[in-house]
Formats: C-alpha cells, structure tokens, sequence
C-alpha cells in the first residue's frame, strides 16, 4: 500500500556558534511515525524507515510531499536504509529476517529471506555491487548478491560483540562498529575477512562511524561521551570529550564543511567538530526529545539529513557554500 501525504515544514535558527544557519524540520504526517534512518539520492530525494509502522518513507524536500510504501511482510520493523548507486533503495527488516529493496519508478519492494542465524539485520551499504549488513545481537555480519538473491554471513571473532555501524572506506574496506566491545572491525570484502582494532579505553562502547576522505575512522564513543577517530595506517587512536557528560554520542557523518557532525542522543544537541582546530561548536535540534541515530550528506547541495527519532520529523541543515571544503570527497551516499 502507498500512501501519499504532505509534511509541515519549520525552520529554527541555530545558536549562534554554529556556522551553518538554520536547522530545517520537516514534520512527518503519519501518526506514531518512528523514523529510525535517512538515506538520500542523486536526485536529492530523501528516504526513510519508519520502524514503528513497517514503512518506507519518500521525503520530496522542495515540496514537502512524503510517500509511504507499506513493507510487505507485516511487522518487520525496518531499520537501516540506503540509496543504490542505481537509484534503487534498500533497508533492513530488523524484526524479520530480511532485507528490503524498493523500485523507486514502481514502489514495488522485493524482499529477500537471510539466513535463520540472521535474525536482526541492522545496517546496510552497497559496495562493489552486493549488498552488505550488519546482524546486531546475532553477531554477524554478511553480504547479498542482488543478482542472485543469495547471501553468506560471517561471525565476529569477539563474543557479543553486537556489530552496529557499518560504512565504506576510500581504499574499498568496510568498516564495522563493535557496540558491544571496545573495538572496530575492518572487513576485506574480497575475503569477507574482518581484522579487529581495538581501542585503548575498555570502556569504549563505538556505535556509529565514518570514514573521512584520508582514511581515518571517526566513531562515537557512546559510553565515554566521546569522538573518537582511528588512524588505520598507525592504529593510533585519540579521542576527544563531548561537550557534555554522560551526552550518549550516536549518529555521525563527515560533512560538506570538513568538519565532523554527531549527535548527543541524551541532550538533543547536534555538534560540529573541526579536525584542523580540534574546536566543537554545537546546535540544539529545535523540537526537544529528538535521537538523530543517524545521518547521511547530500554533498552536491551541501545537506545534512537526520532522523529525528522520538519526534517524528526528518532534520536537514544546510551548510553554506562558504564553509563547503571539498563537497565531492564528503559525499557519504
């Protein structure tokens, strides 16, 4: 079922350290909507999971129009989302075994059974032509061939080690984070092999990560309220504190400024980190009980989009052109 409906857009000014000027919200129509994460296109248009409903949401920005695609198994609860480089989009059903992949010209949305060992599929990439995915707490993670439908999971070594965030890097690696451990996963995609980081804190807990154009991994730390970054080459690791205590860092995203944005999930507050000046200046998302879990770049138009978990609302900031460092080498589709 597709549904066709019209969000209500606001924009709230930023406070005044932040550079970029607003924050734009755009309010999503459908009742008890949950969207858990973004994704958008070449074409700027921005897609959606709403976990809560079993839904693909379609966010047109210039005209505010949303479009709901009913998942075809019910109660699937689909979670991450991402845009094909052939325009197609593809999601996870975390509650139901499956991964998802919708045709944005038919809104027909084939679906893919995974292994029963695959039980919560999480976060998804399209790398070098499959499908990649994390499996949370079944500790797996694994890749699906489109063309033929089949898919392998692998296991990470560590034991509850609940791989989370899942991102490509410039040399072709995808990287993983290990929420339930201190460490960072390396995956060979040739081989499926992962190599395991581990980071200097114990008590590090990294949930989301991005890979910066010079190949360093940058993570949130959500337990020690940090942003952390991994230099692969040296494995040297540093890490810096959030502007506040026990603030539980979670989405993240290198933007078209250079600079890194994440989210505190516990004070509602967006933070924009210069890795030149290694200075934080940080911006309250406008409508208080948001979770950005996280956020993707639209660089051709210099955007940031977040799902504003808890709110029912999609988050856009638009960074000027006059912060915009190399928007070609930020854009993190």
């Amino acid at each position: 079922m597709t549904l066709v409906l019209r969000a209500a857009a606001g924009l709230a000014p930023l406070t005044a350290l932040l550079l970029a000027p607003q924050i734009r919200e755009y309010v999503l129509p459908r009742p008890g909507v949950f969207p858990h994460d973004p994704a958008v296109g070449a074409d700027g248009i921005v897609w959606f999971t709403d976990q809560r409903n079993s839904y693909i949401g379609r966010l047109d920005p210039e005209t505010g129009e949303v479009t709901d695609f009913a998942t075809p198994t019910p109660k699937s609860g689909p979670h991450g989302i991402t845009v094909a480089p052939d325009g197609q989009v593809w999601y996870t059903g975390n509650a139901a075994g499956r991964l998802g992949r919708l045709d944005p010209k038919t809104g027909k949305i084939t679906e893919y059974v995974l292994p029963a060992e695959a039980r919560d599929p999480h976060t998804l990439i399209v790398h070098r032509g499959k499908v990649w995915f994390t499996v949370q707490r079944s500790n797996l993670y694994g890749s699906l061939d489109p063309k033929t439908g089949a898919a392998k999971v692998y296991r990470v070594a560590t034991p509850r080690a609940l791989p989370y965030g899942m991102v490509p890097a410039p040399d072709g690696s995808i990287w993983v984070a290990l929420f339930g451990t201190n460490k960072l996963g390396r995956i060979d995609p040739a081989t499926a092999a992962m190599k395991e980081y581990p980071l200097p804190d114990a008590g590090s807990r990294p949930r989301r990560l991005v890979v910066a154009p010079d190949g360093k991994v940058w993570f949130t730390d959500f337990a020690q309220a940090r942003l952390g970054v991994l230099d692969p080459a040296t494995g040297a690791v540093k890490e810096y504190p959030a502007p506040h205590e026990h603030s539980g860092p979670y989405g993240i995203a290198f933007g078209p400024d250079g600079r890194i944005w994440f989210d505190e999930a516990a004070t509602g507050t967006m933070v924009a980190f210069d890795p030149a000046t290694e200075k934080m200046e940080t911006a309250s998302i406008p409508t208080p009980g948001a979770i950005v879990r996280h956020m993707v770049v639209d660089a051709k138009r210099r955007r940031l989009w977040l799902a504003l978990s808890g709110t029912g609302r999609i988050g856009r900031i638009d960074v000027p052109a006059a912060r915009a460092a190399d928007a070609g080498a930020a854009d993190q589709r």
